[in-house]
């Protein structure tokens, strides 16, 4: 009996594992069926991403193209294009060639061109465009529209009357150069002209007109019915002027008509440097030995900051100069400084005139100044001379009493 027992409970085990294996393995999909069962069986859509457009006149096209799959199965849909209006190429295209079908897997959507190009003569309005989706057995269908507005080109103002043109409407340098400007005019009317010429430019700078390769000044131009001249522009910065861009305004301009050119100067500044003593003097006197003091200036006299500003010097053997301050580190245009110099002859020179050179560097530029110091002895030096000239001639006097006795 214990057999059958166990035979009985070893057929239920069997007969559940085999139920429940049908129902694990169809319980992953049935998801997947719940959602389609939300779609219509069968449906299809054909849009444009933009039902309306605007293009310049003789433009082409290029728009984005839906087509959609909204019902349960995989479709192939043809695609055609049931209205172009005329003087226009109309197609339906990939990444690189053209299309009359596609296919759409279900619950999806495909993107393609529409690809638009009006031809030479085709004028500025309104033009409707139409493309058609159909099902492969032509039981479904769908259809939608593009408008595209064609508007005229915005022609450039091209100049009137009169042209000006140049090459070189930017010029560098520095401050304390002239500038000179080769401008082209050119008469566009019909008949003859008398054209003045005037410039606007910054304060205190001088603006003159010349022609080409002349150095005489005008301030008009006659030109004939479409007869073009050269002519120069010259330009003085003022001298205070500093580093920078600096805009120029030249009008040409008669009763019938007007031209403007837009220069441009950008200056570099100057640099430039003085240095000096307050009277002018080049001249020392010192003593062997001893510290003799002298005053100068250094002055930027230029438009540029002057920067490490080195003092140097160039002295007989033995002899010693320093510098208070011994460095500048920089000047502004029309800043001035004051340097004290301190010189000492060697001991052992000799009594006389001297040559010391001085240097001012600053980059780009520099100043030399030579000073004559005249060397001196101390004196205490001078007393003892004399005591030692007392001495000879009170020997002499007492030598010349005692030969006279005898």
């Amino acid at each position: 009996m214990a057999w059958k027992r166990e035979g009985s409970f070893l057929l239920v085990a069997l007969l559940l594992t085999a139920f429940s294996l049908p129902i694990f393995c169809l319980a992953p999909s049935a998801p997947a069926q719940e959602d389609k069962k939300d779609l219509p069986e069968r449906g299809i859509a054909v849009s444009p991403e933009y039902t309306g457009v605007i293009l310049p006149q003789g433009e082409d096209a290029s728009i984005d193209l839906i087509v959609a799959n909204r019902g349960r199965h995989d479709e192939d849909i043809d695609l055609t294009l049931n209205s172009v209006p005329e003087g226009w190429k109309a197609r339906i295209k990939t990444y690189s060639f053209g299309i009359t079908g596609v296919h759409v897997k279900s619950d999806k959507s495909k993107n393609l061109t529409l690809k638009l190009e009006p031809e030479d003569d085709v004028k500025p309005g309104k033009y409707i465009f139409e493309v058609k989706a159909r099902t492969a057995d032509g039981r479904f269908t769908s259809s939608s529209q593009l408008a595209v507005k064609v508007e005229a080109k915005r022609e450039e103002k091209r100049p009137e009357g009169v042209n000006i043109t140049t090459s070189y409407p930017v010029l560098r340098g520095p401050t304390d150069a002239k500038f000179e400007f080769s401008l082209e005019v050119e008469n566009k009317l019909d008949k003859d002209s008398i054209f003045n010429l005037t410039a606007q430019g910054p304060e205190n700078w001088e603006i003159n007109f010349k022609p080409a390769y002349e150095d005489k000044f005008i301030s008009s131009l006659r030109l004939k019915a479409d007869q073009s001249q050269t002519m120069a522009v010259e330009v003085k910065p003022y001298a205070l002027a500093k580093p920078g861009q600096y805009p120029i305004l030249v009008k040409v301009s008669s009763p019938q008509a007007k031209g403007e050119a837009k220069l441009m100067v950008a200056l570099t500044g100057t640099y430039k440097l003085e240095a000096g003593t307050a009277n002018g003097l080049l001249s020392l006197n010192a003593y062997r030995g001893e510290k003799a003091n002298l005053s100068v200036y250094v002055k930027n006299t230029g438009s540029a900051t002057l920067k490490n500003i080195r003092l140097l010097s160039f002295k007989p053997e033995n002899w010693e100069v320093d510098f208070s301050p011994e460095k500048i580190s920089s000047l502004e245009p029309q800043e001035l400084k004051q340097v004290e110099i301190s010189i000492i002859p060697a001991e052992q020179a000799l009594v006389g005139d001297y040559s010391v050179g001085l240097s001012v560097e600053a980059g780009k530029v520099s100043k030399t100044l030579e000073l004559r110091v005249t060397a001196r002895a101390s004196a205490a030096w001078g007393w003892i001379g004399i005591g030692i000239i007392v001495l000879v001639v009170a020997g002499l006097v007492v030598l010349f009493i005692r030969l006279g006795r005898r």
